[in-house]
């Protein structure tokens, strides 16, 4: 039988992913199908009702991966109590009567590159260290550059001169992406499209509204989890600020987040997960004058339920608006929408008044 690796949706961090483990394995890469109301609905519907939801959309993603054929699935998360539903998500998926391998590649919270290259040996047992260590540094590079162009254009995809650029430029590099053969043609891909990224005309004015946001990670990164609202604020016209991602949780949270805490005078512990962070992104939103802070996360998210309270208090001191938004299976995206629509009017309004 084939060997056939999945792994669940985040973003565009699939492209690296299938990247590193198409060189790296002997297996066939299955692409996860995007998530739908379908994908929920088959989680949401094998989940106990109280776990958060990257839980229910994962565990529905590698259920329809499982019926597409895959046979070995990943599981790249971690930080939080996520990291040990791989034992729950395995259990379940085995009682549904799926025959399958399943890994998890983080350990205690944290990314082992032992454990994912003894892993990434017993799937491909003619795997060798210098190839495994070239291709694993080339997607590292990949990830970094991503979340640098990310960064770029939610600070100014508002403000392009000809609409659409930014998108047909980063989905033209994405394509390339999905094409990389190693260091030397992704260096050139970066070259490029820093430059490209950079040659189109913004008209940012002085005054315009930036709003930061913050919150549970998965659904901050993955569109579909947050009902996409960085385009919506896009379409209003926002500069946005959004802290997490990959480069971040993997190669720069360790060392930041000890700074971070002793720069906190109203909490001393790190509170687990992103919360601890969350709250110093909200003092730094504050002394940089943004115009208002989003905090979004999944429904049940412990770490982020015991930030809200300071985070509130942080606001209401320093005359910030703030937005709570819960997300679950049944998050009607009306009533988000609506919610954004009134969120941005206030804090317009409050700018003319300025």
């Amino acid at each position: 039988m084939d060997k056939v690796i999945a792994f669940p949706m985040m973003g565009n961090y699939y492209i690296p992913a299938n990247y590193l483990f198409s060189k790296i394995s002997d297996c066939k890469i299955m692409l996860a199908p995007k998530i739908t109301s379908k994908t929920i609905e088959l989680g949401a519907k094998n989940s106990p009702d109280f776990l958060c939801t990257p839980f229910k959309y994962t565990l529905g993603t590698y259920i329809e991966c499982l019926e597409n054929g895959a046979n070995i699935l990943i599981q790249m998360g971690g930080g939080c109590r996520y990291g040990y539903y791989y034992e729950l998500q395995e259990k379940i998926l085995s009682d549904l009567g799926y025959e399958f391998k399943y890994y998890n590649l983080v350990s205690k919270g944290h990314t082992d590159i032992k454990k994912i290259y003894n892993i990434m040996k017993e799937i491909n047992p003619n795997l060798k260290k210098i190839r495994s260590l070239y291709h694993l540094l080339v997607t590292i590079k990949m990830v970094k550059f991503m979340d640098y162009i990310d960064n770029y254009i939610r600070e100014n995809k508002a403000y392009e001169v000809n609409k659409g650029e930014f998108d047909e430029t980063l989905n033209s590099m994405l394509d390339e992406l999905k094409n990389v053969n190693g260091y030397m043609n992704l260096r050139k891909i970066i070259k490029k499209y820093k430059k490209k990224i950079k040659n189109i005309k913004i008209n940012k004015p002085d005054n315009n509204i930036k709003i930061g946001i913050i919150g549970e990670l998965y659904t901050l990164m993955e569109p579909f989890a947050n009902n996409n609202i960085e385009e919506t604020l896009i379409n209003y016209g926002v500069e946005i600020k959004r802290f997490t991602n990959v480069t971040y949780l993997l190669f720069e949270k360790c060392k930041k987040s000890k700074k971070y805490l002793k720069k906190l005078n109203n909490i001393k512990y790190k509170m687990g997960a992103d919360a601890m962070d969350n709250i110093y992104y909200t003092k730094y939103l504050i002394d940089n004058n943004y115009d208002g802070i989003i905090h979004i996360k999944s429904s049940f998210c412990t770490p982020e339920i015991g930030s809200m309270g300071i985070i509130n208090k942080m606001c209401e001191e320093n005359n910030m608006p703030v937005l709570f938004m819960s997300m679950d299976a049944n998050t009607s995206s009306v009533g988000f929408e609506t919610r954004i629509e009134a969120f941005y009017d206030m804090i317009e309004m409050r700018k003319k008044n300025e």
